[in-house]
């Protein structure tokens, strides 16, 4: 495992910007060329033993990073916790996993058979959560978890690796709200997520969240080619608590519309 954070994230970086060209433009586009500060990465699993979101945290916990929150997402079939970091410019980290109990028994035993083709020791390894995918998955699998899950099917065809990473609009020298930086961003030409609208969250819940689509790609399948796709940016603006401290947590409700940013359909 990385003893680094900074290693662990810039090795994360450069694993999204080959997933998502189109965050490398929109990083110059915000920061202008000065540096960004991330709010926060999202990983996804599967509620698996040998890879679960308890897997996932222990490459976080193993630098300093702490479990602050936990989410529930009834509808999607998720859950999910927060981990933050000591050092408040470091990027949170939105890890969840997939009740796959809850699914089809056809897209259970799809998802043991990859976790089953895995050597346990990957999941320990310095590089696991941008090692994409260590599976054979072909294209009627994915369509059949995609029918049920497009969180399952995301997943099984690209692996493990950042699922995005989010611009602090705070730290942003050019920009004061949400709604200058999706304008921005459409502008440029960018397709922002309008799943229950541009803008998730608002002032009164404390987080104001927008996300471009995710990019596509062509994947290789064990049977073939499919273009598919990948990772999407995402873009939060933190508002102050009573206390007059920045809220630091998440909102299951904008989370769960986040999600769809790598919807196919």
């Amino acid at each position: 495992m990385h003893t680094d954070v900074n290693s662990l994230f810039a090795e994360l970086w450069q694993d999204y910007i080959k997933m998502t060209p189109s965050a490398a433009k929109i990083h110059q586009l915000l920061g202008q060329g000065a540096p960004i500060i991330n709010d926060h990465i999202a990983l996804r699993t599967f509620n698996i033993a040998k890879v679960n979101l308890a897997v996932l945290a222990e490459h976080f916990l193993s630098i300093g990073y702490k479990a602050c929150g936990d989410y529930n997402f009834e509808q999607k079939k998720l859950v999910a916790k927060h981990f933050e970091h000591p050092d408040p410019t470091q990027p949170k980290v939105f890890i969840s996993e997939l009740l796959v109990e809850e699914f089809s028994p056809q897209l259970q035993a799809a998802v043991k058979g990859f976790v089953e083709q895995m050597d346990a020791s990957v999941t320990t390894a310095d590089n696991f959560i941008y090692s994409g995918r260590h599976w054979d998955v072909d294209i009627a699998t994915y369509h059949a978890l995609q029918a049920e899950s497009e969180y399952a099917a995301w997943v099984a065809a690209l692996g493990y690796r950042a699922n995005h990473f989010t611009v602090s609009i705070n730290h942003l020298p050019n920009f004061d709200d949400i709604i200058a930086v999706n304008q921005s961003l459409k502008d440029a030409g960018f397709v922002l997520n309008s799943a229950g609208g541009e803008v998730k969250g608002s002032q009164e819940v404390l987080l104001e969240q927008s996300s471009t689509m995710a990019d596509k790609m062509v994947v290789k399948f064990s049977d073939g080619e499919l273009e598919i796709p990948t990772c999407f940016y995402e873009f939060a603006k933190r508002y102050p608590m009573d206390n007059g401290e920045i809220y630091t947590g998440f909102v299951a409700a904008s989370a769960d519309k986040i999600f769809e940013s790598t919807n196919a359909q």
